[in-house]
């Protein structure tokens, strides 16, 4: 202000005007003004007094700083132009009408020919525009400035695209073969065009790629812009569940704006975006709140290209903080059938790639450490697990060894659960597809229910039998044609041997659990009441026989096992101690002795 009235004063000629603008007052002279200003000379023509005239100007473009520049063109004063003041000169200079119908090369002139002459000839001018073009909304717009920078953008990254070349001094676009020949390490062109982008507003910045888009740019190729903007804006937010929300609600607003917008401009080809992006914009929509319609296109996004995920990716925090699940298992629930319905579609929609037998494998390995992870939170209801388990496809599942350690992990962390939730739970894996270090493990686990043991003994013990069997043809052509072994059969019989072993412990397991199973049913209390209640003549014949349990699931499960004849030896023959006894008497098989 020093400076500018000092060069009033320098005039020598009182003010005859003080014009009221951005909060400042300005003495000026009214012949200065009018030659060139006609809003001015509107004004200073209605006014009634003339000697004393004041102006106000409250809502001039650029407030006190654009009408400075403004009232130093009419004095004749030079300053200079930039690509960051031009927008606003422009819009003063139409905000007054200074225009050639009042003089020759007026304002609006100058400011025009630097417009198409030097701001719009390169991207970075056009960006450093229009990013100072968004403070002057509406009239910017009326002169056409946003729409003339935004064709710029898009050109020439379009052509940039389309021929790949090289910046030069402040960005000017280099095409010539020698500059491409030189450049040993190139820049990636969405380097460099990318950043200058992505410091524009949100609806300046989506009317640019749309018109990119318009001017034939590949949508697939948005993915990188898109990213680079998404990490910007939406940078600090705590999307990761560790404590509640600590945003200003208008913060919090503008953010789910730009989210939305964004997710809007995401391609919809396969595989142009990341998993892990896509799962971050999830994460943030949930967190700010976003429309359900942004969220459920986001967890398509992430079913579409599900067999690329890793666990990360769908550990999705629940952000409710009011005594629910640590993580939102309703949101993975869609996200898996979002998958299975994309496979379905794959069949009869070419636009999307049904899923293949391996990415179905990978697939049902995320969803079972998926649970396993979820299996520890306590506020895990039993039909919420089962409900996931049971989306997880059969043909997904080669082995059940991750079943079966998710199934551990939530009997571990849910010891109160009824017998017939454990049953429920333990449902869910076959024990035939388990390993045999799982089987060896789930065998002496005291957490699932003597059923399921049961079963995954036998199961156990049918494949170590297929397996002798199995090598016992294999031998059995070898011993025929050569009758003494060699060094080269030493691993066979060893393994041989080593099975015939583990056989053996099987069938001691199962025989124990066979007997504790007997002393349970005679120890229980409707045994007992059995015994009392009998009719004098079945008391009589109790003292003799007592009578037998009451048949049970257990109990049949048990006379199938013991036809596979628990005391045979794995080569077929009897042991000695069995030889020669004949069966025990009716009396004998039932004392209680």
């Amino acid at each position: 202000m020093k400076k500018t009235t000092d060069w009033i004063c320098s005039q020598e000629i009182p003010s005859d005007v003080t014009v009221h603008a951005g909060g400042v007052s300005f003495p000026l002279h009214k012949f200065r003004l009018v030659s060139k200003c006609g809003y001015i000379k509107k004004l200073v023509t209605e006014a009634k007094e003339v000697n004393c005239l004041v102006v106000e100007i409250p809502d001039i473009p650029g407030g006190q700083e654009g009408f400075e520049l403004a009232a130093k063109f009419c004095y004749g004063i030079n300053f200079e132009l930039s690509t960051g003041n031009i927008a606003m000169v422009r819009c003063v200079a139409e905000y007054l009408e200074m225009t050639e119908d009042y003089a020759v090369g007026n304002l609006v002139t100058r400011s025009e020919s630097y417009l198409n002459e030097v701001g719009l000839k390169t991207l970075a001018g056009a960006v450093s525009i229009l990013q100072s073009s968004a403070n002057f909304l509406p009239i910017a717009e009326k002169v056409r400035v946003v729409n003339r920078c935004i064709d710029t953008i898009a050109f020439i990254v379009t052509k940039e695209s389309q021929f790949p070349c090289f910046r030069g001094a402040e960005g000017a676009l280099v095409t010539s073969s020698s500059s491409l020949s030189s450049s040993s390490n190139p820049k990636a062109v969405v380097d460099w065009w990318a950043e200058d982008l992505i410091v524009l507003r949100i609806d300046i910045f989506q009317r640019v790629l749309l018109a990119m888009i318009s001017r034939g740019f590949k949508q697939y190729a948005l993915g990188p812009i898109l990213m680079l903007y998404a990490q910007k804006c939406l940078r600090g937010l705590e999307i990761f569940g560790k404590s509640k929300k600590k945003i200003e609600p208008k913060q919090e607003h503008e953010k789910r704006i730009v989210l939305e917008t964004i997710v809007s401009l995401l391609p919809r080809e396969r595989n142009a975006m990341s998993v892990s992006f896509v799962s971050m914009l999830l994460r943030a929509a949930i967190y700010l709140e976003t429309t359900m319609a942004c969220r459920l296109d986001l967890e398509k996004r992430i079913g579409l290209q599900l067999g690329q995920a890793v666990l990360d990716d769908i550990l999705i925090p629940s952000f409710h903080f009011d005594g629910d699940t640590l993580f939102d298992v309703d949101t993975v629930q869609r996200i898996m059938m979002n998958y299975l319905e994309y496979g379905l579609e794959g069949t009869r929609n070419k636009d999307y790639v049904s899923s293949t037998q391996s990415d179905m494998e990978k697939v049902g390995k995320l969803m079972e450490c998926y649970l396993a992870e979820i299996a520890s939170d306590r506020n895990l209801s039993v039909s919420t697990f089962i409900n996931l388990a049971e989306h997880i496809p059969e043909q997904a599942k080669v082995a059940e060894d991750g079943m079966y350690r998710a199934i551990d992990i939530y009997l571990k962390a849910h010891p109160m659960l009824s017998d017939m939730e454990r049953k429920k739970v333990c449902s869910l894996m076959e024990c035939q597809k388990l390993s045999r270090e799982a089987c060896a493990h789930a065998a002496q686990n005291d957490r699932l229910p003597v059923q399921t043991v049961v079963q995954v003994l036998y199961y156990e013990q049918q494949r170590l039998r297929d397996n002798i069997d199995g090598g016992l043809k294999v031998v059995e052509p070898t011993a025929q044609l050569d009758s003494h072994p060699t060094n080269k059969n030493q691993p066979l019989h060893d393994e041989l041997s080593r099975l015939k072993k583990e056989n053996q412990d099987l069938k001691f397991e199962i025989l124990k659990i066979k007997m504790r199973l007997k002393e349970a049913e005679r120890s229980s209390p409707s045994y007992l009441d059995r015994s009392t209640a009998s009719s004098p003549a079945s008391t009589r014949r109790s003292a003799d026989k007592p009578p037998l349990p009451r048949k049970s699931f257990i109990n049949s499960v048990s006379k199938r096992l013991g036809k596979l004849a628990p005391f045979l030896r794995a080569d077929g023959v009897l042991p000695s101690s069995m030889k020669g006894k004949n069966k025990p008497s009716k009396s004998r098989r039932h004392s209680v002795s």
